[in-house]
């Protein structure tokens, strides 16, 4: 995966309403092996989280800084923003009891992620998953106590409106917890940006040693091309090393963090807002596509 996006290893975004193709491609390639999770776990040693089994730099550190910064009670909804396979947002509701609603534009990870939640002990009652954009969620107004986005925000087909979108969904008090990356040369808008989307920075945690994760993460790509061709297939792997070879220049220079956005609290709620909502999945009108 490029650090900077929401792509799966090898899968560069795809324009208008073909985006999903190359995302439902990598998931239905890697769940015929699991050749992408040994090199993961290779590349991550004891930080690798094998039960999350994430396509992105999601390490115990993160996991655990994660549940930190979100300080959620019992019973509150959770939206894992991209969430992929659904790893990273079950992990989290099932360690803090929590409500969960995640999305992905890619309807094979959704389809995956719907599986998994049995094997942490979650009910469709409690977790429930839905194909959408970053830009356009379908969830209500102020429907979120806590939002997640790892490596996702990168791939929106525009920034902006999805860090709009995602500051939308949050109740007053909410947090969202998201992985951002920069040059170490420049100085980013995150400040900014938040403002724009009716939140303000909270925490700006560094992740120093993410740039050098994803340097052994592509070098092992490298160094198994061969059975990356044989298992994922020639255009997977061809994809992957086209992007390990393309990325690695640029990490020295590569700045990651952890950005806390709140919602202040003295924020009017919006009609069915947190404290107030159904349940995830329960929504007037709308139903979740499995």
């Amino acid at each position: 995966m490029k650090p900077t996006t929401t792509a799966p290893p090898g899968v560069p975004p795809a324009p208008g309403g073909g985006r999903s193709a190359p995302y439902d491609a990598f998931h239905t390639a890697r769940a015929r092996t699991d050749l992408a999770a040994r090199l993961y776990a290779a590349a991550m040693g004891e930080d690798y989280p094998a039960e999350v089994a994430a396509s992105s730099s999601c390490d115990w550190p993160l996991l655990g800084l994660m549940t930190a910064r979100l300080r959620m009670r019992p019973g509150r909804l959770l939206v894992d923003a991209g969430c992929g396979t659904g790893g990273i947002g079950l992990w989290l509701a099932r360690a803090l009891s929590l409500r969960l609603e995640g999305f992905d534009l890619s309807p094979a990870a959704v389809a995956q992620a719907a599986v998994r939640r049995s094997r942490f002990g979650m009910s469709a009652a409690r977790a429930a998953f839905r194909v959408a954009e970053l830009e356009r969620t379908g969830l209500s107004d102020g429907c979120a106590h806590g939002i997640v986005c790892v490596d996702a925000l990168g791939g929106a087909a525009d920034r902006g409106a999805a860090l709009r979108e995602l500051g939308r969904l949050l109740g007053p008090g909410g947090r969202l917890v998201m992985t951002r990356a920069s040059r170490q040369s420049s100085t980013p808008a995150w400040m900014e940006q938040a403002r724009a989307a009716g939140l303000m920075v909270e925490h700006v945690d560094e992740r120093p040693a993410e740039p050098a994760l994803w340097e052994r993460l592509y070098r092992l790509w490298i160094a198994h091309a061969d059975e990356l061709r044989s298992e994922l297939g020639e255009v997977q792997a061809q994809n992957m090393l086209r992007e390990a070879h393309r990325v690695l220049p640029t990490l020295p220079g590569r700045r990651a963090v952890l950005l806390t956005l709140r919602r202040p609290a003295t924020t009017p709620a919006w009609p069915g807002a947190a404290d107030t909502m159904t349940g995830p999945g329960r929504h007037p009108d709308e139903r979740i596509p499995q």
